[in-house]
């Protein structure tokens, strides 16, 4: 909830003097704070100099809590390093100001008073067993300032009076990213307002497969080979051009945007874990899009636990493997050739252990006969959003894989190399959470704009004008987070943390962009007709994929707390 702060009858400037001296000095603070609540949550949850799993679950509340206090500290790092370049860039402008004193003024009241996990889970110092005495490190005269004058009404209302200002600009104040990202930023953007924002609503409507001369036309742009290295016939590009291609697509449609996230993680696997022959022989494929991958792991009543998959995987005379099980969730199912599938080649084992990885070939189906592939079968599984490419849940009777696709061709390190995939999937996933919300951005100026109540436009009161605001600075915040943590691995930097705390926060982003952006848009939000209703659809899954908001939490919490 942003928060005033000051009497409205004041005179005072919008932007505070010496912005960047009081963020540079708020930081540190909180960041002390969170040094104590990890020693605080060890002692909860630690036994015999080790974390337990157990307290773990026991003091839940407590240690994800945790992980949202480090995401919000790597948020606020993260911001003023980005206005510190952006300044030396010449590109510190007053927009870019009001974004950097907002997300400060919002995130610092929000550390003391209560961080919103969720729209319905608030986490308070105390719940960390966090004293009253030990949160007077954030009572310094810089976060004073910036608590109850940096999130005002009135600067609130002069971020949206720039936006629109500056309407023709692809993003709300500079990003800080070179101009070659910028470049390709721009293209993808083109593209998507020509071929995916006319269509996508229908899409999503009738429940339709994207075309495959959208497939097509991103092949051509390179979009499947992105990051595959050139000598396999990829772009060869970083992990941030991804995110700016995920983020400008998502942007469009999230089905769009998705596209390419199964390729990404197909070639991830193969990079990591596949051998030579394997590397040479499909990244090429994945990369021209003549081969398209879909990834199957998730289980009936598994879920997140991936370590107790029972599908199976039973390597016969010649060398090759018979697969029965179950499989559901999976995406982009149908048309796709290959599939990324984890069963169990240890029937001895019941944890992740005994998981091996298989490099699956199928053949694509059609409308009539979506599986055809002998010992596979398959349903739709009806969504609320994220349809273009649909969900389906899978059987396999002694489905035959060749011994040849066992990826890597050793069994037992299924889980190790999907694992290694967990990163990128995640930074991707950030990416694309960052295009649905300036999506419901882009949507709902509009609406403010053009819909007219008690004389004027929606855009002029300020509780409208709030919302619009605090979405363009909560964007802007999860892409300095989603981007920090893309250039971590393009530098071959662990950065599991840094890439959870981005998909943890940018999911919660895009749903309040959209919750906010139906808000906005009053009764014709709920109508179908009104595409703000398919954001919110789209925007939810957010949350739950590719790690679900409590599990990605818990991962950030165990490893900070070693």
């Amino acid at each position: 909830m942003a928060h005033d702060g000051q009497d409205l009858g004041m005179t005072q400037a919008v932007i505070l003097d010496d912005l960047l001296t009081l963020t540079g000095a708020a930081v540190a603070p909180v960041e002390a704070l969170l040094e104590t609540a990890k020693d605080r949550l060890r002692g909860l949850v630690g036994t015999d100099g080790r974390v337990s799993a157990r307290l773990v679950e026991e003091h839940q509340t407590a240690t994800h809590g945790l992980a949202w206090l480090a995401t919000y500290a790597q948020s606020l790092r993260e911001m003023h390093k980005w206005a510190v370049a952006i300044k030396a860039d010449g590109k510190f402008g007053e927009i870019e100001q009001l974004i950097l004193q907002i997300t400060f003024g919002e995130y610092l009241w929000q550390v003391y008073g209560g961080i919103q996990m969720n729209q319905g889970e608030v986490l308070r110092l105390q719940d960390m067993g966090l004293s009253q005495d030990d949160m007077r490190t954030m009572m310094q005269p810089e976060i004073q300032t910036l608590t109850q004058h940096g999130n005002t009404q009135a600067a609130r209302v002069r971020l949206v009076e720039l936006m629109q200002e500056r309407s023709a600009e692809v993003t709300v104040g500079a990003t800080g990213l070179d101009d070659e990202l910028e470049m390709i930023r721009e293209q993808f953007r083109r593209y998507a307002v020509e071929k995916v924002e006319p269509f996508a609503h229908d899409w999503h409507l009738k429940d339709e497969l994207i075309p495959m001369e959208v497939i097509e036309e991103l092949a051509e742009m390179g979009v499947f080979g992105l990051t595959i290295p050139e000598e396999y016939g990829g772009l060869g590009l970083s992990k941030a051009s991804m995110c700016v291609v995920s983020e400008e697509l998502s942007r469009g449609y999230i089905g769009v945007g998705s596209l390419g996230t199964r390729s990404e993680i197909a070639a991830e696997l193969i990079i990591a874990g596949g051998t030579d022959a394997q590397k040479e022989k499909w990244l090429p494929r994945l990369a021209s899009a003549e081969t398209l991958p879909t990834a199957v792991f998730t289980e009936p009543n598994t879920g997140s636990d991936l370590g107790s998959l029972r599908t199976r995987a039973v390597k016969d005379e010649n060398g090759d493997y018979k697969v029965t099980g179950n499989k559901t969730w999976i995406t982009h199912a149908t048309r796709t050739q290959i599939m990324t599938l984890m069963a169990r080649t240890d029937p001895e084992t019941d944890n992740y252990k005994g998981l091996s990885m298989f490099l699956a070939e199928k053949t694509p189906g059609t409308e009539e006969n979506p599986f055809p592939t002998e010992g596979m079968t398959g349903g739709e599984i009806e969504v609320l959003g994220y349809r273009g490419m649909k969900e389906y849940e899978l059987g396999f009777d002694n489905f035959h894989v060749k011994g040849e696709n066992l990826l890597g061709g050793e069994e037992g390190k299924g889980f190790k190399q999907l694992m290694e995939t967990f990163e990128s999937a995640r930074i991707q996933t950030a990416a694309r959470a960052i295009g649905v919300a300036q999506s419901a951005l882009d949507l709902s100026m509009q609406y403010a704009i053009d819909r007219k109540q008690f004389g004027k436009s929606l855009i002029n009161f300020p509780r409208v004008a709030n919302k619009l605001a605090m979405m363009a600075v909560e964007i802007m915040v999860a892409r300095q987070l989603t981007y920090f943590s893309a250039f971590e691995k393009d530098e071959g930097r662990r950065c599991d943390v840094e890439a959870g705390m981005a998909k943890l926060l940018g999911a919660r982003v895009a749903w309040a962009a959209a919750d906010n952006g139906l808000q906005i848009h009053g009764g014709n939000g709920f109508a179908l007709e009104y595409k703000i209703s398919r954001v919110l659809c789209d925007a939810r899954i957010l949350n739950i994929f590719e790690g679900a908001a409590e599990i990605q939490a818990q991962v950030i919490a165990r490893r900070l707390l070693g």
